[in-house]
C-alpha cells in the first residue's frame, strides 16, 4: 500500500516492476521539464507573462513534472509516472481546446475528389528547377547527380 508524505514524496511500494506502463511514450527527457520551469521562471518570460496575459503565470506545475520525472527515471515510481503522463494529457487537451471548441468550420471526412489532380503550369514551370524535383529526378535515375542546380541564366554587366 503506497502511503503519501506531506513532501509529496511516496515510498517504493509502488515502483515498477518492469511492466509498461500505458501512455509512457507522453514522457519526455526529464531536461525538457527543467528547461520549461527555467524558462517559466526568468525575468525574460515573466515580462511576456506580464504583457499577454496583465499577470505572471504559475509555475509550479512545470516544477511538479521535473520532480516526478526524476523520481520516475531514478527510482521507476509508478505514481509520479502517472502523475506526469496525466499532467500531459491536461496540457495536450488545454493546446487543442480551441481546436476541439470549433463551431465555424466543418471539418473533412475524407480528402477532396481532385487533391491530386496536377499543378497549373506557372507552377510546374517554377517547380522543375527545385531542389526537391531535382533530387527526386536523380534518385529515379532520371538524370545523372548534379551540383549545380540554378537554371541557366543569363548576366548582364
Amino acid at each position: 500500500m503506497n502511503t503519501d508524505k506531506s513532501d509529496g514524496s511516496t515510498n517504493n511500494d509502488e515502483t515498477n516492476t518492469g511492466e509498461a506502463i500505458e501512455d509512457e511514450w507522453m514522457i519526455r527527457p526529464c531536461q525538457t521539464y527543467k528547461e520549461e520551469y527555467s524558462d517559466c521562471r526568468s525575468i525574460k518570460s515573466r515580462f511576456q507573462q506580464y504583457f499577454v496575459f496583465g499577470h505572471t503565470t504559475d509555475c509550479s506545475q512545470w516544477k511538479r513534472d521535473t520532480d516526478n520525472c526524476y523520481k520516475w527515471t531514478d527510482k521507476k515510481d509508478l505514481k509520479a509516472a502517472k502523475n506526469l503522463i496525466d499532467s500531459e494529457k491536461q496540457r495536450r487537451l488545454a493546446r487543442l481546446r480551441a481546436h476541439y471548441g470549433n463551431n465555424v468550420w466543418t471539418k473533412r471526412i475524407s480528402p477532396p475528389a481532385d487533391w491530386n489532380k496536377p499543378l497549373p503550369d506557372y507552377l510546374q514551370k517554377e517547380y522543375e528547377y527545385t531542389y526537391l524535383n531535382v533530387k527526386s529526378k536523380e534518385m529515379r535515375g532520371e538524370v545523372p547527380p548534379q551540383t549545380d542546380l540554378q537554371p541557366p541564366s543569363c548576366t548582364i554587366i
